[in-house]
């Protein structure tokens, strides 16, 4: 099961997202970053390789698409916050 992040883990585990550009929420447990590509079909290349990772894990992200940027959102809608799975999930839509 699933569980939301312990303030010893949130510490450790989002330190190196918020230095890559993620950010949290004021408003809500969760993390966000934009990502920009050279084109929209480059955006969306990137869209269908994280939503085949996000579909492994079953976790989904909430994002929007426009033309050649993706917004992400990552947050653990089970656990009412952020868990390991965002936190999985963002490392690898970094590195994709």
């Amino acid at each position: 099961m699933t569980e939301k992040l312990s303030e010893t883990a949130r510490d450790a585990m989002l330190a190196p997202l918020l230095e890559s550009g993620w950010e949290m929420l004021e408003d809500r447990d969760a993390i966000r970053k934009t990502f920009r590509f050279d084109s929209f079909i480059s955006a969306m290349g990137w869209m269908t390789r994280a939503a085949f990772w996000a579909e492994k894990w079953d976790h989904h992200p909430e994002w929007f698409n426009v033309y050649n940027r993706v917004d992400v959102l990552l947050t653990t809608h089970d656990v009412d916050g952020l868990s390991a799975l965002d936190v999985k999930l963002a490392r690898k839509m970094d590195t994709l």
